[in-house]
């Protein structure tokens, strides 16, 4: 039901600096005292990995995402799949019960502990601690072409967490990025810092 104007001549899609400022300062902020609470559980995740899938794997996984205006960078995740999950190149989506993802990974995904090592990328500007998830160019590419609106969404940093993640779960196909879409442009057109407060805390009642 949106339409180009509701999308251009409304409030919401614009902020100040000072808004900016505020934000940066909040994401800042949630992400060191984040990282204070959770090292302990990073580094048991860590070992967990290891001892699953051998001290020669990686930790760690890093893969190129869509961020502000359409900027590309590298996101960091614990590796929640198989080394060799995309040995062939080829971009997938995830699936319900995806063969590729290993036990500890299961674990890592039903508590977010996987995105944990993205502190670092809020740290370095790249995400905010609330906002759209961020995702692949390919994809990207392919559902700005039959999602009216799909890039309006990176109007915003993509985040750690957000509001789409709170209200609706993994996105496993074209269908679940239209409808995480419409509660990322309401949280696009409404963000301010009492709503990431509020997911905030509706974030850390979830991993509980």
């Amino acid at each position: 039901h949106a339409t180009p104007g509701w999308m251009s001549f409304t409030d919401g899609f614009k902020r100040s600096a000072s808004s900016r400022f505020a934000k940066r300062c909040f994401d800042v902020t949630a992400s060191v005292v984040l990282l204070l609470f959770a090292w302990p559980f990073m580094l048991l995740t860590a070992l967990a990995i290891w001892l699953e899938d051998g001290f020669k794997a990686p930790v760690f996984f890093h893969q190129e995402r869509v961020g502000l205006h359409g900027k590309t960078f590298k996101v960091l995740k614990f590796r929640s799949m198989s080394v060799d999950a995309e040995g062939d190149g080829k971009a997938r989506w995830a699936t319900r019960n995806d063969s590729r993802v290993t036990r500890v990974g299961n674990f890592m995904r039903k508590t977010r502990i996987d995105e944990l090592p993205q502190i670092l990328n809020v740290l370095a500007g790249n995400m905010a601690f609330i906002g759209p998830r961020p995702e692949r160019p390919e994809f990207v590419k392919q559902l700005a072409k039959t999602i009216p609106y799909y890039n309006a969404r990176h109007c915003v940093k993509p985040g750690i967490t957000g509001w789409a993640q709170l209200c609706y779960p993994y996105c496993f196909s074209e269908e679940d990025a239209r409808q995480k879409l419409q509660f990322d442009l309401y949280y696009v057109k409404n963000h301010s810092l009492f709503l990431d407060f509020m997911i905030a805390l509706n974030t850390v009642e979830v991993v509980l």
